[in-house]
């Protein structure tokens, strides 16, 4: 069934232990000429892969959330768990990697057998194995990788790293009505936010990124600022509901000029300066706390409408998808869509659940991949700093929810 996926997987194994005894080589050469067939004839192997269908297992771990998905390029996601670390770092305030880490390598195999346990199979059959490999926290994506490598190692199945933000990027691909390419991506999250022209998996043209703080993580810095729980940022847009966002003129960061790049380190400042001048002996009140809440909710969410407004004129691309933690807030999904449905376009997104980091993005990320015969070789390997663009293409993607070329 996934038997050019497997010869690939075996070549790139093969030539990783440069072995130079006659039946390695004469296997390599076989494996190779078998590959030359199968790319002079790929769209029947397409037609092929797709008939049979691939499954695949999805490992998230790269920050504090673990993920674990199954997902079938013939009927979608089959299972999907879920384990949140809130709990671990609340007293800290923010992740500490170490026993985000330990948290990872306590929880990834029970869920491992939960999702397997959902999809009503076995390990036996699955066609392939997919773990984040980067952008990420090292020790945290070391603990999925592991875990994915030697799983697959083990099955004598082929694994493949996947870039967590092209999961995130890919995540709408697994609603019922996934966005057809070519698209605007705004990859909006706690570590990054990006505007990203998608004309196809692995086909990424950067547009615009920040050049200091991501979204996410003003929000979250913001939030506690005022002394909200954590994780901030959900806090902070909660609150925002109930306040005034025009009682305080908060700027629009790199809105008067040109280009698509973000800062938002800027709001942090002017936020720290208000909650300075209004508080009393320290303390903030509720209402003053909401207002500031409201209006600088309101400065992040007309920042990222007016550069997504401009990166869709300047790419001519009227579908826009929103991805990522800060994807889930609803003043910005909401505030998108009045801006695409202007100017004749749409807005996609996930469902909430899958906005943050989880298993079924990175399942479906790498189904994509192994099913066009890319996979990773033997090592262990994690890229801690990873840009999206560096990533190669793929010719042709397959799923339940096919997507227009």
């Amino acid at each position: 069934m996934f038997f050019t996926v497997e010869c690939k997987a075996l070549t790139v194994c093969l030539v990783g232990f440069r072995s130079t005894g006659p039946y390695y080589g004469r296997l390599v050469g076989r494996c190779k000429v078998f590959l030359r067939l199968v790319d002079q004839n790929q769209e029947q192997v397409n037609e092929c892969v797709e008939g049979f269908g691939v499954i695949v297992l999805g490992l998230e771990t790269s920050c504090d959330e673990t993920g674990i998905a199954v997902y079938d390029t013939r009927h979608g996601l089959m299972a999907h768990r879920l384990y949140s670390q809130i709990a671990v770092h609340a007293e800290y305030g923010g992740v500490v990697p170490e026993l985000a880490s330990r948290d990872h390598v306590r929880k990834t195999m029970p869920l491992i057998h939960e999702a397997l346990a959902e999809a009503g199979i076995t390990v036996s059959d699955l066609d392939g194995i997919a773990y984040t490999s980067g952008p990420g926290l090292v020790g945290a994506l070391l603990v999925g990788a592991c875990f994915g490598r030697s799983l697959a190692w083990a099955l004598g199945k082929p694994a493949i790293g996947v870039h967590h933000m092209e999961g995130h990027l890919l995540a709408p691909m697994l609603e019922d009505n996934p966005p057809p390419f070519p698209f605007v991506a705004l990859l909006v999250s706690g570590g990054h936010t990006q505007l990203v022209q998608v004309d196809g998996i692995g086909r990424y043209t950067l547009l615009g990124e920040s050049l200091d703080d991501a979204a996410g993580e003003a929000f979250d810095k913001a939030a506690k600022m005022m002394g909200l729980s954590y994780p901030g940022g959900p806090a902070l847009s909660k609150l925002a509901t109930t306040g005034d966002d025009k009682r305080f003129a908060f700027p629009r960061p790199m809105t008067d000029r040109p280009g698509l790049d973000f800062s938002f380190s800027g709001l942090k400042t002017f936020t720290r300066t208000k909650i300075l001048a209004l508080a009393v002996d320290g303390v903030l009140a509720d209402t003053d706390k909401a207002d500031i809440a409201a209006g600088f909710q309101a400065a992040v969410v007309d920042t990222l409408s007016l550069k997504c407004k401009r990166a869709m004129q300047q790419t001519g691309i009227k579908r826009l998808i929103i991805a990522g933690g800060v994807g889930a807030n609803v003043r910005l999904r909401e505030q998108l869509r009045v801006t695409a449905e202007a100017m004749g376009g749409a807005v996609y997104y996930p469902r909430p659940e899958f906005c943050t980091d989880n298993g079924a993005m990175i399942a479906y990320a790498g189904a994509q991949r192994l099913a066009a015969g890319q996979c990773s070789d033997l090592a262990v390997a994690v890229v801690p700093r990873w840009p999206l663009v560096d990533l190669p293409a793929v010719a042709h993607s397959v799923g339940a929810e096919a997507v227009d070329g």
